[in-house]
């Protein structure tokens, strides 16, 4: 509904939250899985939202704006939220890595897998809406559905359809009360 990218997301985020008062935002949709972690058609919940390729190329290799000391790349969930929601819907967690560029090779896999061994997926809008929660001072949850393996790009291989019929089911199996418990009181 935000559109593609943590920008379009941060921008739509931002607006929602000014408009009305909300317990809870959520990033939502469809992202690469890294196996074998996070298979095809599995579901993924966010431990860590991580800015993946927010920094800079140094002569030393990469350097997030963390380390550059320019703010921060990660955002975290409450814990016992995304503990819940692991439970219910059977999902790998993990850091969700958000991406401006998706990847399409399997160096830059390997190279993310390096800098983040807990990355269970990709997606292009989870920092995003964490950045604008956060201004709100506004929890925030990530889940994913993966159609795609980060790696080579293989249009063919996706599964688009498939894994928004996993994301549709996840929602209707998310037990939400407890969940928004969760998130007031852990």
């Amino acid at each position: 509904a935000a559109g593609v990218g943590p920008a379009a997301a941060a921008a739509a985020t931002a607006a929602a939250l000014a408009a009305r008062p909300y317990a809870l935002a959520v990033s939502a949709g469809i992202a690469g899985g890294f196996a074998p972690r996070a298979p095809i058609g599995s579901l993924v919940v966010a431990e860590r939202i991580v800015a993946a390729d927010l920094g800079a190329e140094t002569p030393e290799g990469f350097q997030d704006v963390t380390e550059l000391g320019f703010g921060t790349v990660r955002h975290t969930p409450p814990p016992a939220a995304v503990r819940l929601a692991v439970r219910a819907l059977e999902a790998a967690s993990g850091a969700v890595l958000t991406v401006s560029t998706v990847t399409g090779s399997a160096g830059r896999a390997q190279e993310l897998t390096v800098r983040h061994p807990d990355a269970v997926a990709e997606a292009m809008e989870g920092f995003g809406v964490a950045e604008a929660a956060a201004r709100f001072a506004v929890p925030v949850f990530e889940i994913r559905a993966v159609s795609n393996a980060v790696g080579p790009r293989d249009r063919a291989a996706w599964r688009i359809g498939e894994a928004l019929g996993a994301l549709e089911r996840a929602f209707r199996a998310l037990p939400y009360r407890a969940l928004l418990q969760e998130v007031r009181h852990g």
